[in-house]
């Protein structure tokens, strides 16, 4: 089992996966490199473009994009599931990084592709987490509320979640081990959570004190993140992902003490066929997507010009000052004032503006 789990950790194993996919890395020119930069070439290029789009779907911009999308096009009642869930796998996958501390493949002999994350750690792979968690929860939380052949939702969660944990042994970034470790702790906490979803769907009837809970206690675990030797983006990766996570709990939870969306009537109805989508209904979509994240945008660029702001007066810092933004108590504040603005904004106001609009 040992000599079994080392083959799996060896870099070797990434650079013959990218050498079969037609990555290879440049020879060297004798020139010297600028820091994390690193050449290559590229002889298949349906493989290349294949798995660097599955590597964005494991980034923000897919999260900031189709989780949103999920909330005001498809079903709230989803998107409820999908964020509870997509905050826990990614809290744990990103805490047991910095405690397990082990190293990302080494290069030579594999190509990265990637530079933001090379500073973190690689145990386990929180996009094969997420990519996982995300899909089998949407197929999970649609048996029963849509009807259509399971085979088929089956076989395209197996397809996301595959792409998306392949795409991180291509672009250099994960070892094998990496991959399997992150799809086993996935698997685990679905199975330890799943008794406890039909209880998540009751989180926005909860009593005001909850709204307490769910702000402190997210701000308490960002703020007391494991400390690195290094600064790398860990840290700010996670307080944006809990923040997020609580303020579209925290909208969640408005929408319904205000009554400003109508409850699903008990139990929750199963749609008998999935309503066709028309050329109405698409450019119905785009328009309440297209206007939901403009005012997003601009509500996480003023909460956090204004935030950033704030500290730095506080704390007595330039306020071009980059290397400012990294330290604890402005990074860890800011970032979680922003998006916790931000899930707010995605699940109470934009959808007040589509109804204002007459896009609902």
């Amino acid at each position: 089992m040992a000599a079994l789990l080392r083959s799996l950790q060896d870099s070797q194993l990434v650079a013959r996966f990218q050498r079969r996919c037609g990555l290879f890395p440049a020879p060297d020119s004798g020139a010297a490199p600028e820091a994390h930069e690193q050449k290559y070439i590229v002889k298949n290029y349906f493989y290349y473009y294949l798995f660097r789009f599955s590597a964005a779907l494991g980034q923000e911009v897919f999260y900031i994009t189709f989780l949103p999308f999920t909330h005001w096009n498809i079903d709230p009642y989803l998107s409820r599931r999908l964020v509870l869930i997509w905050v826990l796998v990614m809290y744990v996958g990103q805490i047991a990084k910095d405690i397990l501390k082990w190293p990302r493949p080494s290069s030579p002999p594999v190509v990265k592709l990637e530079k933001r994350v090379m500073a973190e750690f690689g145990m386990p792979s929180t996009h094969a987490m997420a990519a996982t968690a995300l899909s089998f929860t949407l197929l999970i939380s649609t048996m029963d509320r849509y009807q259509y052949p399971f085979v088929l939702g089956l076989a395209m969660a197996v397809l996301f979640s595959t792409l998306v944990c392949l795409s991180r042994i291509y672009t250099g970034m994960h070892t094998v081990l990496d991959v399997l470790g992150g799809i086993l702790v996935t698997a685990l906490l679905i199975v330890l959570t799943y008794p406890a979803w039909a209880l998540m769907d009751c989180l926005d009837s909860a009593s005001p004190l909850f709204l307490v809970c769910i702000i402190v206690v997210p701000f308490i675990l960002c703020y007391n993140y494991p400390v690195s030797e290094y600064y790398s983006p860990t840290r700010a990766d996670t307080t944006t992902v809990l923040a997020a996570g609580t303020g579209m709990i925290i909208g969640f939870w408005i929408n319904h003490f205000f009554h400003l969306v109508s409850k699903p009537a008990e139990p929750l109805p199963v749609i008998q066929n999935i309503p066709p989508l028309t050329t109405d209904k698409l450019v119905l979509g785009l328009t309440k997507f297209t206007v939901g994240i403009v005012l997003i945008l601009s509500v996480r660029q003023l909460v956090q010009n204004l935030s950033l702001q704030v500290l730095f007066s506080w704390f007595k810092v330039v306020t071009r000052n980059k290397e400012a933004r990294r330290r604890l108590e402005i990074e860890v504040p800011y970032k979680f004032v922003t998006y916790t603005s931000v899930g707010i904004c995605a699940t109470t106001f934009v959808p007040m503006l589509h109804k204002f609009l007459g896009l609902l």
